[in-house]
């Protein structure tokens, strides 16, 4: 079978094998593991729902260009989530505290020095 159509499946549950699964998709595996392979999905409705859409996907070659086009898009969505979850870290730098306090320090001085200077 087709390395994207195994790609997908790369992060999927360990219970069953990948090339195991797609062999069933494909129709081409001896009975004793076929019947293990239904007996595992019947156990697993998610696992069974996903299985009986890859299988009514009409085009092959269509369902390779989905595949390529949902490994993108969650590249994707994964790199904007990665690129806010940056921005967010550089918001918590101390800098900006920092510099508050250093402005405030200078206020507080500033007035100081003023309250001082009105005395005299």
């Amino acid at each position: 079978m087709n390395k994207d159509l195994l790609h997908i499946l790369a992060h999927s549950n360990k219970d069953i094998d990948n090339q195991l699964l797609m062999d069933y998709i494909s129709g081409r595996l001896s009975d004793a593991d076929q019947h293990a392979v239904e007996e595992w999905l019947q156990e697993n409705e998610f696992a069974s729902d996903a299985l009986e859409g890859l299988q009514e996907f009409g085009n092959k070659e269509q369902l390779k260009e989905f595949v390529a086009q949902l490994n993108k898009d969650l590249k994707s969505f994964l790199q904007q989530k990665r690129q806010r979850r940056e921005k967010r870290r550089l918001k918590d730098s101390p800098l900006p505290y920092i510099t508050i306090m250093i402005i405030l320090a200078f206020m507080v001085l500033a007035y100081i020095v003023i309250k001082l200077l009105a005395k005299n």
